[in-house]
């Protein structure tokens, strides 16, 4: 039997952690309902509160960074539709209330 190269099985690892981030969603969200989670704030920077219900967010990126580690670039509606209207390489701005996060 022929063993599948190192990159096909991180392709297939990082899918597989897509459908079971996608479908574990609602699970750990039912779980984490309590507003104590977005009490944590960076140190004279961003809340974590401005982010509320990053939970539905769309995926836009993902990427590995060699040490077992994923990170996933996700975009809110509003974002999502900038994108969808040709921003920014029509040279528009993104709306006031786009946000992504990593």
């Amino acid at each position: 039997m022929k063993r599948r190269s190192s990159p096909t099985r991180v392709i297939v690892v990082a899918g597989l952690a897509v459908v079971l981030a996608v479908l574990g969603n609602g699970a750990i969200t039912a779980q984490d309902t309590a507003d104590d989670k977005y009490t944590v704030q960076v140190p004279g920077g961003l809340a974590f509160s401005e982010f509320r219900g990053y939970e539905r967010w769309q995926v836009v990126s993902i990427s590995h960074t060699g040490d077992q580690v994923m990170a996933v670039i996700l975009a809110n509606p509003l974002m999502i539709d900038a994108y969808k209207a040709g921003i920014p390489g029509n040279g528009q701005p993104f709306p006031d209330g786009s946000q992504m996060a990593k």
